[in-house]
């Protein structure tokens, strides 16, 4: 009688897993492989080496994971829920577990088991605080997920840094590394992070007790990242279940799933390697931003009428009056005559240095500032108005709400909304009778915003102002959605893999950032 061994297929967001057991449940193969966005490839390369080491032998096998059903399709197999498979094999092999806390690449999930019952909390939109979220932090510190491990077993101190976003996140790590914080401390405070992300959005109030399983990559391959749960949670040895091969329990229990199917390793390699199918290719483009050049010029024109007058510095004379924006990423510093022209301009990128970086702007002010003329008043807005206010004795300090309206009102007379997209806000307001009337912003999630295009930019290499021009005359949009930077940080992966440019995902993020707008801060019920 010919053996058939059980298999599963995990794939998850950023990774293929596969199982093998023999008929006596031993684990007798198992891979843990990044897909980059090709699944296919992947998928294909975990069952070659499978050949390699065992032969072509007949499976019965089943696959989970949130990107394992358009696979399943491809392969003609049966598709088991993630959260039905890491149960199985839960009570299988770990039945005294109380509660799971699994960490995966985009996805945290946390399950109470209860005499028999089972709840499930998992995060929603937000990637914070995952696999996914631990790379992004990783790549501030200039290593990969598991240098951030290594330099953690050596910290000293834990600093607070917001887990709930990636980009909020980058915020509290970058002038945390530009005030010479040891890397260490950093790297044990994003995991810390982690915990506190996870424990806050998942458990919500209900106490963490019992024997507690941490399963799925992170807390496999990150044994200090286990240690701030295990610390922050209080647990005891007898309670700590770190059970074998917890990153591939998923795929465990999608091989121990009751309904399968019978394949062998080289059926499923030529099915994959054959297939022609959309099953794993989305098609989701949308419309072009510009049809044509004449379009596009046609557009400029019509925003051009409301462009600042320029004047030579050099033959101003007399009073002029500073303009200071310290924005959460970027630095804003403008010197105006007393009509309005610009003397002098400045749009950079604050590093995480708010105040040293006006103070460089104002130090080449006054090097190109002729003998005659002198600085009348001063006035600073933005996230470090108060900051910049103190420290360099600024005259005024204006809200930033207040300073948008009075710019819009002057390039354009009678304004009655305006629309801010800032490094890391957003914000809706609308004028009645000449005055604000209401202010909606953007609240946990900072996707959309510049600090999110500047981060998508810089990982295909580009700088902000090249990638966005880009964008304009692209053929083929794709459709990012408007979830937060983790998230769209696979789907651009993908779409990479289907052939899209630089230009498509540029026009694509354009998309999503309009859509943010739209849907999260204005709150628009209905698209039309």
């Amino acid at each position: 009688m010919t053996q058939i061994y059980k298999t599963g297929i995990d794939v998850g967001s950023t990774t293929v897993k596969l199982v093998v057991f023999d008929e006596n449940f031993k684990l007798i193969f198992s891979r843990y492989e990044r897909h980059f966005s090709d699944v296919k490839a992947a998928t294909i390369k975990v069952f070659k080496d499978f050949i390699e080491e065992h032969g072509d032998l007949n499976l019965e096998l089943a696959i989970t994971g949130s990107g394992g059903m358009g696979l399943a399709e491809v392969i003609d197999v049966p598709f088991v829920q993630e959260v039905i498979a890491s149960s199985i094999t839960i009570e299988k092999f770990i039945p005294q577990t109380d509660v799971m806390i699994e960490l995966g690449g985009e996805d945290a999930k946390m399950t109470f088991f209860d005499n028999g019952t089972q709840e499930l909390r998992m995060n929603g939109t937000c990637a914070g605080g995952t696999g996914a979220f631990i790379d992004q932090m990783a790549a501030l510190l200039k290593v990969d997920a598991n240098g951030v491990n290594e330099l953690a077993k050596n910290y000293e101190k834990l600093y607070p840094i917001a887990s709930r976003c990636g980009v909020f996140a980058k915020t509290d790590v970058q002038p945390l590394l530009n005030e010479g914080v040891r890397r260490e401390d950093i790297a044990a405070s994003i995991f810390q992070a982690v915990v506190n992300q996870t424990i806050a959005g998942l458990a919500s109030g209900r106490k963490i007790k019992g024997s507690v399983a941490f399963l799925g990559g992170p807390l496999f391959f990150m044994s200090e990242l286990r240690k701030r749960f295990i610390e922050t949670l209080d647990l005891k040895e007898e309670n700590i279940i770190f059970p074998e091969n917890p990153q591939l329990f998923v795929a465990m229990g999608a091989a121990l799933y009751e309904e399968t199917s019978q394949k062998t390793a080289t059926d499923l390699i030529h099915s994959l390697e054959n297939d022609d199918s959309d099953s794993l290719i989305p098609q989701d483009t949308m419309d072009k931003l510009f049809e044509n050049q004449a379009e596009l010029d046609e557009f400029r024109t019509r925003h051009a009428k409301a462009t600042a007058n320029y004047k030579n510095l050099s033959e101003h004379h007399g009073a002029a009056f500073l303009g200071i924006d310290a924005g959460s990423t970027t630095t804003k510093v403008v010197l105006i005559d007393d009509e309005g022209n610009i003397l002098y301009d400045h749009y950079g990128s604050n590093n995480g240095e708010p105040l040293e970086s006006v103070i460089n702007i104002l130090k080449d002010v006054y090097a190109k500032l002729p003998a005659d003329v002198y600085i009348a008043k001063s006035t600073v807005t933005g996230y470090g108005e108060h900051l910049i206010k103190a420290g360099l004795h600024v005259d005024y300090g204006e809200v930033e709400t207040m300073a948008h309206y009075k710019a819009a009102d002057y390039f354009n007379p009678g304004v009655d909304f305006i629309l801010d997209i800032g490094g890391q806000d957003m914000k809706a307001m609308r004028i009645r009778d000449g005055a604000l009337s209401s202010i909606q912003l953007n609240e946990a999630c900072s996707s959309g915003c510049g600090s999110f295009i500047e981060t998508f930019a810089h990982s295909l290499k580009h700088d902000v102002r090249e990638f966005s021009q880009k964008a304009l005359l692209a053929e083929h949009p794709v459709n990012l959605g408007s979830r937060c930077t983790v998230f769209m940080n696979s789907k651009v992966k993908q779409v990479q893999k289907e052939g899209a440019t630089v230009g498509d995902i540029s026009a694509g993020l354009s998309y999503s950032v309009i859509k943010n707008a739209l849907y999260k801060v204005i709150k628009v019920k209905r698209p039309e």
